[in-house]
């Protein structure tokens, strides 16, 4: 089989992880991986951006079946259902709003720059040497480490759901997969 351009997106995840690592100003680049998605459903009605151009979802494939990292059992039903979908879509906005709602106090100057990538939602781990000033607002790297830890968060959750399951497991209940299926049910009425 022929290999495309697009067949090596899963190095933009890999880099965009070990960028951030350093410097949580690249968190920024992420962006891509939120609007191109809803883009190309908006405009073309389709998932092309899932089953063709993400990066995240490539990696998953390439870790869990070419490196057999997975156990490559079927995902339980209740992981695909809808209540399941819709609810970590719900789940995930409201993490996502709260992360746009500590970056504008911080903008706001009613409260500080934290230094950390929160894992799972839940635990702030330290992040400082990510980070030391730039000619940007402190808001910029606040958005970048919030940013930053939801991508990171699910990584981790799909890089678990490859393990215990299929390679692209993750891709079943991704937020953006979530979106754009509902972008594209909406258009194609």
């Amino acid at each position: 089989m022929k290999k495309h351009w697009y067949d090596y997106l899963w190095i933009f995840s890999l880099t965009y992880l070990i960028l951030g690592f350093f410097n949580i100003l690249f968190a920024w680049l992420g962006l891509i991986c939120f609007f191109v998605p809803l883009l190309i459903s908006l405009v073309k009605g389709t998932k092309g951006y899932c089953n063709r151009y993400c990066g995240r979802g490539q990696l998953f494939g390439l870790l869990g079946g070419r490196f057999g990292l997975s156990r490559k059992k079927d995902i339980p039903v209740w992981m695909k259902s809808n209540w399941f979908r819709y609810g970590f879509l719900a789940f995930f906005f409201v993490m996502f709003f709260l992360m746009l709602w500590n970056t504008y106090l911080v903008f706001a100057g009613a409260q500080g720059l934290k230094q950390a990538v929160t894992l799972l939602w839940t635990f702030k781990v330290p992040w400082q040497w990510a980070y030391h000033g730039t000619l940007f607002h402190a808001g910029v790297a606040q958005f970048a480490f919030g940013f930053y830890s939801v991508m990171l968060t699910s990584t981790l959750l799909g890089l678990i759901t490859m393990v215990l399951f299929k390679p692209r497991s993750w891709c079943v209940y991704c937020p953006m997969g979530t979106m754009t299926h509902l972008i594209c049910k909406a258009k194609n009425r």
